[in-house]
């Protein structure tokens, strides 16, 4: 059978509507149109009310006639019948059959006299209690938790610190947090459900109030918290944060209370920790962010390890004092634990020292410093006697120059850059494309790290224009960052990813799969997080984050703090992929107690593998951390290991 029925698409041949017909309006809608429009108006709203009550008083004579049967009078006279009706009317108004018509009028004077009183009574005490309310909701009333986590300032990163501080107190009955800050507090609480999913059994509780005035915070309980949080909330620099930290110190003088401080500049952190004893720990998220791109831009996989060593979803690190070590080497702790990777020593003084020498002594009342899924996984299971394999010497390849673009630019790509130049090898050249409106012309300025030559270019930030310096030469990386604070956080990213597709698809022709071109993207807010994997880039740095995570983790332990000094810090032992080969032949069985005695032999502390097989798709995958020393798998081309030791 044919189907002569036609389907249409519409005006266009994207398939959109139909132009809708104009379709006649029936009476009833007509009248409540009408009807709705006149509400807006106050004098319109007592009439109808007033015709209510009318046709309700009648409506009652009525139901009181039919049920009781009275007659009214001479039914046949009609000025006699509607002078009964009124009178019974009245009479079912709570008025006396006797009445006269002036006291009639006189009760309905007086009753719309007491209406009135009433309503102005009722209004002041209305007034009142509204203000009451609205007193209670601008949250100026004191806390009264005990034993909480007080965040003073307000910044994006305060939804990933509460998602991890709700997953760090997840098995704490009563755990709180108290946010103070000078915003409203319906306008927080509002953004708070909107931002963040379930936070379990914790607590929030949100009060408006400076966090400079001293006065103003002793309504946050400052006093029992376990910990305080100053985020860098403004675009002051680290006045505010200073002047928060001050406010704190005057309001309590408290020293078992952990103090951790955003701030950007070295010499404002130092000196707030030195002032302070050590009280204030700071953070630079600013610092940490760029380190973590740099080396997510040298090592494959790297920000997936860092992001998992920081959140509280899976292994962590922690301090545990293991007497049965006491006398024996470093060496020999690392091959100790089955369900924890060990990376340094705690000393007695409370001094970290991550990665010393395998040959270094183990003094009593000191801890190790370990990575596990819990405290209670930290178990002393004896020393592993397992042989690291043999490895032919490999020669060392000799280090060709590298060639990156850089996409978008703020004060963060001179600190990536100021990071990166330090492993890159001679020769080896930067092109900056950037739209001129949204960069400061003083950051483009003395563009020099070192023996790498830099170059800059302007762009309109035109897709063709991009494309076309992308292409200009054979790129090694693409490093796409945010244009920072010259737009909106949701701009700046919309911007980064469609960027990230175009790169994308210019870079899936067939010369860039022999040696494709990596590309790192960073993404300002984490919310975008998701909607940046989709295309498909290799590292994703998420800025605020890494930020919140660090300071979360600092907060519920402030011993961290010098641990993770020591990973960011390019001086220090960081952490490094390294290629598996150098440790075990490929494709044999190894066991991961194997790698590990590989590691020793090295002078590092073997913390996990990475299986290049797994990540084809993306860098994020295929990261294996803190993996049990019995588990056995065969090393491939292209595998590497998570490995804690020197540059």
């Amino acid at each position: 059978m044919t189907d002569n029925t036609r389907t249409s698409y519409g005006q266009g041949a994207q398939g959109e509507n139909e132009t809708p017909t104009s379709t006649s309006v029936g009476a009833g809608a007509r009248l409540r149109y009408y009807f709705d429009n006149s509400l807006s108006k106050a004098g319109y709203f007592v009439l109808y009310a007033f015709i209510l009550l009318t046709i309700l008083s009648a409506i009652t004579t009525a139901f009181s006639l039919w049920v009781y049967g009275t007659p009214l009078a001479n039914e046949s006279d009609p000025a006699d019948f509607a002078n009964n009706l009124l009178a019974r009317m009245f009479g079912i108004l709570g008025d006396v059959p006797t009445a006269t018509w002036a006291d009639r009028l006189t009760s309905l004077l007086a009753w719309i006299a007491g209406t009135g009183v009433n309503a102005i009574v009722i209004g002041f005490a209305a007034t009142a209690i509204n203000g009451v309310v609205e007193n209670l909701k601008a949250g100026k009333s004191a806390v009264i938790n005990k034993n909480h986590t007080l965040i003073l300032g307000w910044s994006n990163r305060i939804f990933p610190i509460i998602s991890e501080l709700a997953i760090a107190n997840s098995n704490i009955r009563g755990a709180s947090v108290v946010i103070f800050a000078n915003n409203d507090r319906v306008a927080m609480e509002d953004e708070l459900r909107s931002r963040i999913g379930s936070i379990g059994k914790l607590k929030i509780v949100t009060r408006k109030g400076d966090p400079t005035n001293p006065s103003d915070l002793t309504r946050a309980n400052l006093g029992a918290a376990k910990s305080v949080i100053i985020l860098d909330a403004d675009d002051s620099g680290d006045a505010t944060v200073v002047s928060t930290v001050l406010a704190v110190k005057a309001a309590i003088n408290n020293p078992k209370i952990s103090i951790v401080a955003e701030v950007d500049d070295a010499e404002t952190a130092q000196a707030l920790t030195a002032a302070t004893n050590g009280q204030v720990q700071t953070v630079r998220s600013h610092d940490i962010i760029a380190r973590v791109t740099a080396q997510a831009s040298r090592q494959p996989g790297l920000s997936t390890v860092i992001l998992d060593l920081l959140d509280f979803d899976g292994d962590e690190i922690y301090f545990s004092a293991i007497p049965a070590l006491d006398g024996k080497t470093y060496g020999d702790a690392l091959l100790g634990f089955n369900e924890a990777s060990v990376i340094g020593i705690l000393d007695a003084k409370g001094v970290s020292h991550l990665n010393p020498k395998p040959s270094t002594k183990i003094a009593a009342g000191s801890k190790l410093i370990a990575i596990a899924k819990d405290d209670d996984r930290v178990t002393y299971t004896g020393v592993d006697k397992s042989k690291a394999p043999v490895v032919a010497k490999r020669a060392a390849k000799p280090k060709t120059a590298e060639h990156i673009l850089v996409i978008g630019w703020s004060s963060m790509g001179r600190s990536v850059l100021t990071e990166l130049a330090q492993f890159l090898p001679k020769g080896s050249t930067v092109h900056i494309v950037a739209t001129p409106k949204y960069v400061d012309r003083t950051e483009l300025a003395s563009l020099k790290f070192g023996g790498v030559v830099v170059s800059y270019s302007a762009t309109t930030g035109d897709m063709a224009e991009l494309a076309k310096a992308a292409s200009a030469k054979r790129y090694d990386e693409v490093i796409i960052l945010g244009y920072r604070k010259a737009i909106s956080e949701s701009e700046a990213d919309s911007q980064t990813m469609l960027t990230m597709l175009q790169m994308n698809a210019l870079f899936e022709d067939s010369t860039n799969k022999v040696h494709p071109t990596r590309m790192i993207a960073e993404i300002l807010d984490s919310r975008k997080a998701e909607l940046a994997r989709v295309a498909a880039v290799d590292d994703l740095v998420i800025s605020d984050n890494l930020a919140a995570l660090l300071v979360a983790q600092i907060a519920e332990n402030p011993a961290l703090s010098p641990v993770f000094t020591d990973l960011f810090d390019a001086d220090g032992a960081s952490i490094n992929m390294r290629a598996i080969e150098n440790y075990a032949p490929l494709k044999k069985r190894v066991a991961f107690s194997q790698l590990v005695a590989a590691g020793v032999a090295k002078g590092e502390s073997v913390i996990g593998y990475r299986i290049a097989a797994e990540s084809r798709t993306s860098a994020a995958q295929g990261v294996i951390l803190n993996p049990a020393k019995n588990v056995e798998f065969s090393p491939e081309a292209g595998d590497t290991l998570i490995v804690i030791g020197g540059v």
